[in-house]
Formats: C-alpha cells, structure tokens, sequence
C-alpha cells in the first residue's frame, strides 16, 4: 500500500510518540495518589492538542517543498479529519472509563495507574489492528464495504441506545472473572492483587481495581474495532491512519480528567457520535460510487460534533434555569 511516510519520517513520528507518552505517564497527574485538577487537566489537553497541530503543520510544510502544494492540503486535511474522528470517538471512551471507575467506587486519585495501562493498552491495540487493516485493504479493496456497513450499523445502534446504562453486574467479563478469581471486597490502594492468609496458606485476591482494568482493556478493544474502519475511510494511507489515530491517543489521560467532573454536561454527545460513524460509514459505501472530498469530510464531523456540544451544553442550561425557578416557587 502506497504511503508518505519514509524511514526516517516513521523513525521520527515514534521518537515523538515515546517522549509524548513518557511525559504523560510520568509528568501528568506528577505522582501517585494524584487528584488532578480541571486547570491541570485543561493546560495539558491543549498542549496535546498543539503538538498534534504542530505535526499537521511540519507534515503539510515537508510535503509542500516535496510533493507540491496539492498534496500538501490533502494529506494534512486527511490528518486533521482522522484525528478529529479518533478524538471525538475517544471521549465516547472516556465516558465508558467514568462509569467503570464509578461502578467500581474508585476515587480520581486511585485511578492513575489504571489510566496508564488503558493509554498504552489503546495504542498497541490500534497500531496492530491499523497494520492488520491496511494489509486486508492492500490485499481485498472489497472489505471497504464490509467497514462501511459496520461503521453505519455501529452508528445507529449508538444513536438507539445512546441512553441506555448497562448493568455491569451483568456484564459476561465481570461474572466470569468473579466465578475463577477470588476478590476482595474493598480496594487496596493502588494495589492489583493482595495476598491473604486462608486455611494456612497464602492466597492472591484481586482487588476491584483489577476488574476495572481488565473491563478499561476490553473497552480498549471494542472502539478499536469501531474506530479502525472509521479512519481508513478517511485515508488508506497507513502513515496518515497510525499518526493520526495515536495522536489522538496521546494525552487520552489528560483528557479524561479534564471531562470526569462535566460529563454530564453532554448528554447529547453520544448522538453526535453515532451521526459521525453512521456518515462515515455511508462515505466508506460510496467510495466506488462518489468520493467525497476529506474537506467536506472534516466540515461535516466538526459541525456535528460542535453542534451535539452546543445542543448539550443549551439543554445543560435550560434544565438548570428550570431547577432553580422551581426550587424558587
């Protein structure tokens, strides 16, 4: 499959990737047992943001000199499009990872250690299912149209049950986890597994700090399976699909406490996500038929996702305005 992407451009993408992903783990949060506050969390999601713009611009103004303009605009756009998709998929994550930690009752400074290994679970997930990706695409153009269909039917059974709260008691991971491990019935610190004396001997409990972890990967897996065909509707080209895709990733922590104490602010973000995969999915089925311009693309996203935003934050404000006029009468 034809890619941008030279040696030493990969080579320099991953050096950028390990120093970005080393400052989010070690700096971020600055310790364990961390509360990080909405300020903290705000200045550290807009320089991730930035870096990734900053890379956008460095892409466009290397393709500019030596590929010509045209080309330039197009990658860049198609960058900014996947990135823009990758992010507004990742905060549907995000909120699966706030009901998990609220299920389990763990406190904002307990989850760091959980967060990390969801970062770094997210990545190795998505790189190796994008390398999958463009292989099976490389190799049968017609599973474009099986993305396409799973992207549409994704969207609305988002769109369907975008109100509907699972019951993770329920949930086939957690009942077979608790029918072959012992588990504690408190946390322990930041602590996975604890040992206890039974019968004589020394027996490892998991904490429910493991469960979230364990149910954090699987999520991890199920919106890399979402978001991977979403991407390649964006750009088969593999350099484009995988920086894009992990910029996103990049700063997911930062992200998540910046949105934990708001989320119900956007009640009506869901909605605009599945709107999202359910075009994307439509873009992907006419890629034979028409292609639609990545500039058309990225309009068509950003507006939804602004639009579902606003409609949120009207209806946050509307429903507050009529509490507090009732609370007076």
């Amino acid at each position: 499959m034809e890619s941008i992407g030279t040696w030493w451009m990969w080579l320099a993408f991953f050096a950028i990737v390990l120093v970005m992903l080393a400052i989010d783990l070690f700096l971020v949060g600055g310790g364990k047992q961390h509360r990080v506050s909405f300020r903290e969390a705000a200045s550290w999601s807009v320089v991730w943001v930035s870096v990734s713009l900053l890379f956008a611009g460095a892409l466009w103004g290397y393709l500019d000199a030596t590929a010509g303009r045209e080309i330039a605009n197009t990658k860049s756009l198609e960058f900014i499009t996947g990135y823009l998709i990758e992010k507004s998929l990742a905060v549907d994550n995000v909120f699966v990872w706030l009901m998990l930690f609220s299920f389990f009752a763990i406190p904002l400074e307990l989850q760091r250690r959980v967060l990390i290994y969801g970062v770094i679970g997210a990545i190795l997930m998505r790189t190796a299912m994008i390398l999958v990706g463009a292989w099976l695409i490389a190799e049968f153009h017609w599973i474009l149209y099986l993305f396409g269909a799973f992207l549409l039917i994704t969207g609305i059974k988002m769109f369907w049950f975008a109100d509907h709260k699972p019951d993770l008691d329920k949930n086939p991971v957690v009942q077979w986890l608790r029918g072959h491990m012992n588990i504690t019935e408190s946390l322990h610190d930041e602590r996975f597994f604890v040992w206890r004396e039974q019968g004589g001997k020394l027996v490892r409990y998991a904490t429910p700090l493991f469960i979230a972890l364990v149910l954090v990967e699987v999520t991890d897996l199920i919106f890399a399976v979402d978001s991977i065909p979403a991407i390649f509707a964006i750009s088969t080209d593999p350099f484009i699909v995988l920086t894009s895709n992990v910029f996103a990733i990049l700063g997911l922590r930062a992200m998540y406490f910046l949105i934990a104490d708001i989320a119900d602010r956007f009640s009506l973000l869901k909605y605009g996500l599945a709107l999202v995969l359910m075009f994307i999915g439509v873009k992907m089925l006419l890629i034979d038929v028409y292609k639609i311009p990545i500039g058309v693309s990225l309009a068509v996203v950003a507006t939804i996702i602004g639009c579902s935003i606003w409609l949120s934050l009207r209806r946050e404000s509307r429903t507050a305005a009529r509490t507090s006029t009732e609370e007076t009468q």
